[in-house]
């Protein structure tokens, strides 16, 4: 299989490199691209070359020569678009993104652009697998790239449009307790950093917390914190059967027709 692997963290961290070994590795053919710089919370944003030229750029990696690395001036949700639209040879046939520096858990995953180059893969009729370990300076790489080849070789005979999002701890391999399912945390491990300034103004930002007060070990935040690789498969945009919101509407519409003077 075609398998195109991507980032939110730039074409040059560490993370995406062990990744495209790792399914390299699989005997699958690889192709990375990915942003030029990094693009972490950009969701699933496609700025940067809608209307305007894109620079892209051939890199060489010498430690994998048979795998082709581009890098994109845009985000990872475009370099999954203009790969399904054959921008850089044949189109993929799914697509694996990470490995993400920091976990990805909770609700705050539909910010992740890590994550949300699996979810466009989705629609896009491609299935997507996302990594990332429980550290912006992981001791074991390894770990989470062993764990990512092995989830390559499930996503690649699954149906096609399924998205796993996998979070491995940052222990040596041997050290995992297991791999288990896990329900989306509430939030995920994000906190709100704020600093006054001078004329009144306040800077804000939304930063990672590494150490949350508490999680619930039934989430994927608790699981990779007890020492285990949490797996949530996610749905993409789908279209809910439920034609109450437009039947109450139409009512409006309707009665603000017939009151409407006649000319």
């Amino acid at each position: 299989m075609r398998v195109l692997v991507t980032n939110d963290d730039g074409v040059e961290a560490p993370g995406l490199r062990a990744l495209a070994g790792a399914v390299a590795a699989t005997g699958h053919e690889v192709s990375v691209v990915a942003p030029l710089d990094d693009r972490s919370g950009a969701g699933s944003a496609l700025d940067h070359g809608l209307g305007r030229p894109l620079v892209t750029r051939a890199i060489t990696v010498p430690e994998l020569p048979d795998v082709p690395f581009t890098g994109v001036e845009g985000t990872p949700a475009l370099a999954v678009l203009l790969s399904r639209l054959a921008a850089f040879g044949d189109p993929p046939w799914c697509v694996v993104s990470g490995i993400n520096l920091g976990t990805n858990t909770g609700r705050a995953v539909l910010h992740s652009g890590t994550v949300c180059a699996a979810l466009t893969a989705a629609t896009l009729g491609m299935s997507g697998l996302a990594v990332s370990i429980d550290s912006a300076r992981p001791r074991h790489l390894e770990t989470a790239a062993r764990v990512a080849g092995m989830a390559t070789e499930w996503i690649v005979r699954a149906r096609k449009r399924t998205v796993l999002n996998v979070n491995v701890p940052d222990l040596p391999f041997e050290e995992l307790r297991g791999v288990r399912w896990g329900r989306l945390a509430a939030v995920g491990r994000v906190r709100l950093a704020a600093r006054e300034g001078d004329g009144g103004t306040r800077a804000l930002g939304v930063v990672p917390d590494p150490s949350p007060a508490a999680v619930d070990p039934r989430t994927d935040d608790g699981l990779v914190a007890a020492g285990y690789v949490a797996v949530t498969p996610l749905t993409g945009i789908q279209a809910v059967e439920d034609d109450t919101a437009a039947l109450a509407l139409d009512e409006l519409v309707t009665r603000a027709r017939s009151a409407a003077p006649r000319t």
